[in-house]
């Protein structure tokens, strides 16, 4: 039989050393590249910088473009070209998924040029951010109802665009922020109508009828007002207060006949099952499929 000569194994301390060696090697090398692109970009007119992130920009790498603006301010800390990378940094970092950055962003640049051309461009991007910002990965994949998440920065969101259409009337943005804040009017009226509906089931009719009534008061105009008034004649009823149910149910005969609640077919309740099964979904009795 052959004989081997029995190899030494390494000690612990030598394998986390030459891994320690491995990691500060690679960051060594990253290090160098972003000092080589820095140095590289060092005297560059701003222009030639502008026109390198703005080209990044049209080809949707935010990362790139904002790297590159970012340089164009450090060199260059004054002057039109700036201002517009500063604009734009906000911008590729909201297309970036980049939220707080973003908000952070756009709020020094009003904080420094408050009465700017494009101030009004500023706020109505910061309500796009407040728009998003919230909006997770498990949101989309499982169609998570946002009336029913924390409200904080849509509210924000409606406030800045609410700013773009009562302070730049005139700005080619004040129609969309308009629209924008119409669709959150229905989120919040949403989520009123959900509560009304949660104290409902529960037989907490008073509370179900303030609901309701908090909701057509607020947002008269949102696609939910006739079901505010479902929800108060449902609530009269449950309190035993048959003219101010009948009432309701008149002004919701006017408005919508053929309204679910006067078939006796709403609100539409998930059954429990639906809640023990985690890959069901979530379902608000405003939701019209099983």
């Amino acid at each position: 039989m052959t004989d081997r000569t029995a190899l030494p194994r390494p000690s612990l301390r030598t394998v986390v050393l030459l891994l320690a060696l491995v990691v500060f090697a690679s960051g060594c090398a990253r290090f160098g590249k972003m000092f080589k692109d820095e140095e590289a970009s060092e005297g560059v007119p701003v222009e030639q910088l502008y026109e390198t992130a703005h080209t990044s920009m049209t080809r949707g790498n935010w990362a790139s473009a904002e790297t590159t603006f970012k340089r164009l301010v450090a060199q260059y800390p004054y002057g039109p070209y700036t201002e517009q990378a500063l604009v734009e940094t906000a911008y590729a970092q909201y297309k970036a998924g980049k939220h707080e950055d973003a908000i952070s962003s756009i709020d020094r640049f009003l904080r420094t040029y408050p009465t700017h051309r494009l101030a009004s461009y500023m706020y109505y991007l910061r309500g796009l951010v407040n728009s998003s910002r919230d909006t997770v990965f498990l949101q989309k994949v499982w169609s998570l109802d946002a009336s029913r998440r924390d409200l904080a920065t849509p509210m924000q969101a409606f406030n800045d665009f609410q700013i773009v259409t009562t302070r730049y009337p005139n700005s080619r943005y004040a129609a969309d922020a308009e629209r924008r804040m119409a669709e959150l009017r229905d989120l919040f009226a949403r989520h009123e109508l959900d509560v009304a509906l949660y104290y409902l089931r529960r037989t907490a009719y008073v509370a179900a009828a303030e609901r309701a009534t908090y909701l057509l008061e607020t947002y008269p105009q949102s696609s939910y007002r006739n079901d505010a008034v479902a929800a108060l004649a449902a609530a009269y009823t449950g309190l035993g207060n048959e003219t101010l149910a009948n009432d309701a149910r008149r002004v919701l005969a006017e408005n919508e006949p053929d309204h679910p609640y006067l078939r006796g077919d709403w609100p539409d309740y998930p059954s429990d099952w639906r809640k023990l099964n985690p890959f069901a979904g979530e379902k608000s009795a405003l939701d019209n499929d099983e």
